[in-house]
């Protein structure tokens, strides 16, 4: 069934409440992979593929809601990214959690950079400042998560639980900006 495209003033609506839903799912993972996840390796297992797996289904829901997969390249191909990285990370399991975070670097280099280039395009629906940070620093934390893959200190799932929780962080502030404006708005046409 397509998706029928929704109308440029439909735009903060809809980015406000995927943000809010990015936010909360990214709290949810946090605070599992702080608690289950550090305490059992099979869930541990389970967190790392979910979390770009996540990211993949996530991308596709907003590619298509605002305008389609073609409309949307940086996203679509986000997605991509993020889907191969989910089996990659199942890959790398089987390695090493170095080989994981390694995956997990350049994964966030990639979906960082991509998801600055869609904020960037998204600019005039307002609340993109925030995600282009968040781009930029997913970008920055990629480089970080390949060199301490390298490293001989034993990485495990809590050193990516930062990562996730400043992207919560990042839709989180979007989120309510978006609403804010939008409540200021309704009011400014109320009172005209």
């Amino acid at each position: 069934m397509p998706i029928v495209q929704q109308p440029d003033r439909d735009a903060p609506r809809w980015l406000s409440s995927y943000y809010f839903l990015r936010a909360g799912v990214s709290v949810g993972w946090v605070a599992a992979a702080l608690t289950i996840g550090r305490a059992a390796p099979p869930a541990a297992a389970v967190l790392l593929v979910a979390y770009p797996a996540w990211d993949a289904v996530a991308n596709l829901l907003d590619a298509r809601r605002s305008g389609g997969l073609a409309a949307n390249p940086s996203q679509s191909l986000n997605a991509a990214v993020s889907g191969a990285v989910a089996v990659a990370v199942a890959v790398a399991l089987g390695w090493s959690l170095h080989a994981v975070l390694a995956v997990f670097g350049v994964w966030a280099i990639l979906s960082g950079l991509l998801q600055l280039v869609t904020g960037l395009r998204r600019w005039k629906a307002g609340a993109q400042w925030a995600m282009v940070l968040s781009g930029a620093q997913s970008t920055l934390a990629g480089g970080f998560f390949v060199t301490l893959a390298a490293g001989a200190a034993a990485p495990g799932i809590a050193d990516l639980a930062p990562y996730a929780a400043f992207g919560a962080f990042y839709f989180l502030v979007s989120a309510v900006w978006l609403r804010v404006a939008m409540i200021r708005n309704a009011s400014a046409e109320h009172l005209a």
